[in-house]
This record gives structure tokens, sequence and C-alpha cells, in this order.
């Protein structure tokens, strides 16, 4: 019998992505759990394994495609005649879209007749639900783990416009249902008639600024976004109107610091590293998130609390050919520069050659963008939230300083910075001490050793 494999969860709040490669062809014979695609979702690359095996009758994806979670991928002809996962969820899904529109269908009829019932006698009350749980409980809930619940349920939750991590389960520890969401759905609705109504949602790109009609000026000519483009576009405008930003900047001089970083680059090449401005900056930051941990957390605002994290990840911001992408290194606090200068171009690599998995792009407590390569000196960097702060690096160039013990004028190498903070949990003294700290380190590196 013919069996359909649908596209599996792809992860936490992850409906869709884009095929990069199909590894398959109609005809070839496949195992369960071999892999038979590779997509990116978000800005992570991924295969998917099979979730069938057989002979492939069909593929129904193809490479540049965007396809979202549940739609079907391949037609597998199979010689087991039970029925599968992935078709038992192909007809239930097709029976819950029908049991809806009958039940839009019931609910139009039902009101065209209300004016008249209403003369007759007064309305039932509704049935008693339990109330749904409070945004404190529910943010606690998403925080802790990935919401469990099926695609279709997923997609029931978009059409009613409801955010499926918003929905408690009936039952604790168990999938979200069909019946959770509505009912989730039905009290939203009831509350709004009350008068007391959600908060306003965040700002949707979906929501934008209607555009003019281009083409009256010239030519014009469109470009499909890539998913890492939209996901850095959808968290990035996130966390701009979520976050009431504040930039600092200062200079380093990092003559000397230059000088040593040239003497000890033959020692890191012996370990397949380089030794570069961006490890040292690492371990300098990670040194500074020790002494100033307020800069290391992240905020609940739901229940008004501070997240302290007693480890240091260091998310570094990488340019690549699908845009910016942010690998992260773990407990650089644990690390010498050496280690981390070898395990950084090996993050570099791995982005700049689409390698990277969701892991590699999660749990950051602190972000480094560093565009000194390229040029520039100061600006200002968005936060990736949920951190609360990001240290942008610019272009050191030589100039003329004053020394402190002599009336002397001499060419120095002065390194810009740019720290961006949320002005909510940090203060404007909290951030100017942080990047003093920086600042010292990098001028004495000995600092480090003696307070890092």
């Amino acid at each position: 019998m013919s069996t359909k494999m649908m596209l599996p969860e792809l992860g936490e709040n992850v409906e869709n992505g884009d095929i990069v490669q199909v590894m398959v062809s109609p005809g070839d014979t496949i195992a369960k759990d071999q892999p038979v695609l590779e997509i990116e979702a978000g800005k992570a690359s991924m295969e998917v394994p099979s979730t069938v095996e057989g002979e492939i009758e069909e593929v129904h994806i193809k490479e540049g495609q965007t396809v979202s979670v549940g739609d079907v991928v391949l037609s597998v002809k199979s010689e087991t005649g039970a029925e599968t996962e992935a078709e038992s969820e192909l007809e239930s899904e097709s029976e819950s879209e029908s049991e809806l529109e009958a039940e839009a269908e019931l609910e139009a009829e039902s009101g065209s007749g209300e004016a008249s019932a209403e003369e007759e006698q007064e309305p039932e009350p509704p049935p008693k639900r339990e109330a749904p749980e409070g945004p404190a409980k529910q943010e606690k809930r998403a925080a802790g783990k990935a919401v469990a619940a099926s695609p279709k349920v997923r997609r029931l939750a978009r059409e009613l416009g409801v955010d499926i991590h918003e929905v408690p389960a009936s039952k604790p520890d168990e999938r979200i249902s069909e019946e959770d969401v509505k009912n989730f759905a039905r009290s939203l609705l009831e509350d709004r008639e009350r008068g007391g109504g959600p908060s306003p949602a965040r700002p949707s790109l979906h929501h934008a600024m209607p555009l003019p009609d281009f083409s009256r000026w010239g030519e014009v000519r469109r470009e499909r976004m890539s998913q890492t483009r939209k996901a850095t576009m959808e968290h990035l405008t996130s966390a701009w109107f979520a976050i009431p930003h504040v930039t600092q900047h200062d200079r380093a001089e990092i003559t000397r610091l230059e000088e040593l970083r040239e003497k000890f680059q033959p020692n890191v090449e012996k370990e397949g590293g380089k030794l570069t401005l961006t490890a040292i900056l690492i371990k300098m930051l990670a040194g500074a998130l020790k002494v100033f941990p307020r800069l290391n957390c992240s905020i609940d605002p739901a229940n008004e609390e501070i997240i302290y994290k007693d480890y240091v990840h260091i998310g570094v911001a990488v340019d690549t050919d699908r845009g910016l992408l942010v690998p992260v290194l773990r407990d650089a606090d644990r690390k010498n520069i050496k280690q981390i200068a070898v395990e950084t171009g090996e993050l570099a690599r791995k982005a700049r050659e689409g390698k990277m998995s969701r892991e590699d792009l999660e749990g950051g407590t602190f972000t480094l963008t560093n565009i000194g390569g390229i040029g520039g000196s100061f600006f200002t960097p968005i936060i990736n939230a949920p951190e609360v702060a990001i240290l942008g690096v610019g272009r050191a160039t030589l100039e003329p300083c004053m020394g402190r013990d002599e009336n002397l004028c001499r060419p120095r190498l002065r390194l810009p910075l740019s720290l961006s903070y949320d002005h909510r949990i940090i203060d404007g003294a909290d951030g100017a001490r942080f990047l003093k700290w920086v600042v010292d380190a990098l001028e004495e590196p000995m600092l480090l050793s003696l307070e890092g």
C-alpha cells in the first residue's frame, strides 16, 4: 500500500522551512530513520529522517520550496498493510477541518435566528469552564519545555489567532488537544466581551505599513527572503520593540595587546586555530560577566523576576552568504584563550558552510559582534533577546595619543567599543562600570588574571 510521509515537527516554535536538498528519488528504497532531505528552518540546517520504509513512489517537494510541518513530502510503497501514523494523522486532520467547517456553518445558522429567540426566552448561562492559566504560569511553562502539540492542533491555533504557547493542557504533562485550543479561544473572546481582553500583541511584520507601487518610478524585481533572513527580521524587530536599548561607547588602547597577539599566534596555529581579537575579547567578556553577573541574566517580566545564569555562553555574530548567524561558544569562563580560538574558528566554519544545528544557535547569555574586519567604528548593536546586553566592536586604528607619564604624542592602536544593554535591568552606571572593566582588561591583560 502507499504511505504518505509528512514533514515532522522541526523544533519548538518552528512551523516551516526551505528545502535545501532532496536526498532521494522515485524508485529508491529507504529505511526508517534514513535521512531523506535537508531543510533550513529558522537559521539552522538539519537532515530530516524518514518516518516510513519502502520504495519511493513520488517526491512531492523540490529544492528551494517552502514546506510546513504536516505537509506531505513523500509517497512510499510499503509492504506492510497496517495504517501508518502519518496516514492516520492526515485523515484525522481532514476530519478535524470538516468538523470546523460544520461548526462554523452551525454557528452561522444559529446566529441568524438569535434575535427572535431572545424575545421568547432568556439565554441559558454558558457551562462553567476552568479559567485558563494566568500569563505567569503560561510563560513559565513555555520557558521550561517545548509545547507538546500535533501539527493539526498548531494549525487550528493559527486559524483561531491563538498563541499555542499560551494554551494550557487540560491535563498536566499531556499534549495540547483541539478542545484545549477551542476552550482557550472562547475564554479570550469572553474576556474581550467583558472589556478585559489580552494586552496588545507585539508588533507584527505582517501588519507593516502599506508600500507604494515602486514600479511607477522604474523597473523593480522581487527576491524571496531566505529562512535566515526571515528569522533575523522577526527576531530583531521583536527585540527592538520590546527592549529599551541604551548604547554606550568607549575606546581601548590595545597596542600592547596586539603585540602579544602576534607573539603567541604560532602557539594557537599549532592547535589548528587562529589567535584573533575576537577570541581574546570572548575571554575578557567571560571574566567581566563573572564580575558583573547582572549583564549575564535574563528578565522574566510575567513573574517580575531576574534569572541569573551560573554559566557563561557567548554568542559570536558571523557574517555568512546566508545572512547573520550567531553560534554559541559554551562555558567561555572555563576555557583558555587557545581553546576559545580553536572552537570559535570551528563554529565560524560551520556557520559559513551552512552546517549549524539548532543546538549550536541556542543558549547564549551574551553576544559579541565584531565588524572590525570589514570596517567602521561605533554603532548600535541590537540586543539578542532574551539576553540583556551585546558588545559591538569596530576596526582598530592608529591614533596620536598623549602618554600618561610623558608629554609626548605617540601613535597608539585604539579599539572602538559599543555596549548596548537593556535599561529595564541595567542602569547607566552598571553599563559604564562593565565597559570600563573590559577596556581596562584590554589595556592591561594582567587584570584578567587578577580579577577575571
